[in-house]
């Protein structure tokens, strides 16, 4: 099996297959071992997790200190609004204060693309980007594709719609670049205003028509309506966003009838998704998405601490 070779997890785009299938497969086995009720409490045990929070964020914060606790690691959240940050600190400060802390793991999310690589780039911990700006979410999307292999058997060959606010979406980027190393067909929907512009050379198939994109789809990923970071009036009302692409029974028809329907969290009930498709056991995996978020930072961290420990 390759071992993962780099000392940050930083982005999706450029990885190679199986580094992310090795990941894959260790979340996995972290998957079962957490529904059997067993964890490697004592394999970080002595090592120091600091979650760095500038955005909130309750999923993927509690996911890691899980993940952490369940490994036995010291875990640190740092309260960045009441840290020093706010009286002045840059994150270089801040990166030479974690530094002289001796900490092993630090995973951090900020507002703006290419904090966690600059960080990478300042401290001797192993730095996991839990989502910067509007650039990447790796761990996120790592979860997505392992709920997507759980329950399709596969990642080879599938048709994926990311529908929604494709222009603001992290999640959606790093879902991009997994999806297409895994050599999917990726499908992106959404109305004009909302697609990016560099969309068509990433390799996706663009659709304005939510009908047309998710037709013989096996796994409709819905998305946030990231409100807070558009400008200007990109959309109009919510209720006309939802007749056009919200996710609703009469939609979800022109997918496959065994397709799979996702949505990385919090949702807007009634904007994005109806409610009775969201809570859908037969085809909503959003629970099981929160579920496998713990296994793949488990793998996560287990991985970069032993890569710590060897070019120690």
């Amino acid at each position: 099996m390759p071992l993962y070779p780099h000392r940050h997890l930083l982005a999706l785009q450029g990885l190679e297959p199986p580094y992310i299938a090795e990941l894959l497969d260790l979340a996995e086995s972290y998957a079962l071992l957490n529904r059997g009720g067993k964890a490697q409490r004592d394999l970080l045990r002595g090592r120091t997790l600091i979650n760095l929070f500038f955005e909130d964020s309750t999923r993927t914060r509690t996911s890691f200190e899980l993940a952490g606790k369940r490994l036995g690691a010291d875990v640190i959240n740092m309260s960045v609004s009441t840290s020093s940050v706010n009286k002045g600190e840059t994150l270089l400060d801040t990166a030479a204060t974690l530094n002289a802390m001796q900490t092993d793991l630090l995973v951090i999310r900020h507002s703006q693309s290419g904090a966690p690589a600059l960080l990478s780039q300042k401290v001797d911990a192993g730095v996991i980007n839990a989502g910067d700006g509007t650039h990447e979410h790796p761990t996120q999307a790592l979860l997505d594709a392992l709920t997507i292999r759980r329950r399709k058997g596969t990642l080879e060959n599938l048709t994926v719609a990311i529908c929604g606010d494709v222009l603001h979406s992290r999640v959606a980027r790093s879902n991009i670049h997994l999806l297409l190393a895994m050599n999917c067909r990726v499908r992106i929907v959404g109305p004009p205003t909302l697609i990016p512009a560099e969309a068509e050379a990433l390799g996706v198939e663009v659709f304005h028509d939510m009908r047309a994109g998710l037709k013989d789809a096996d796994v409709v990923m819905m998305l946030r309506l990231q409100k807070e970071r558009m400008q200007g009036g990109l959309v109009p009302s919510a209720r006309e966003f939802f007749r056009f692409y919200g996710l609703d029974a009469a939609k979800l028809r022109h997918a496959k009838p065994d397709a799979i329907v996702m949505h990385p969290g919090p949702m807007n009930r009634g904007v994005e998704i109806d409610s009775a498709i969201a809570d859908d056991p037969a085809r909503s995996v959003i629970g099981e998405q929160v579920e496998m978020g713990v296994a793949v930072r488990m793998a996560v961290l287990d991985v970069l601490a032993q890569n710590r420990r060897r070019n120690s």
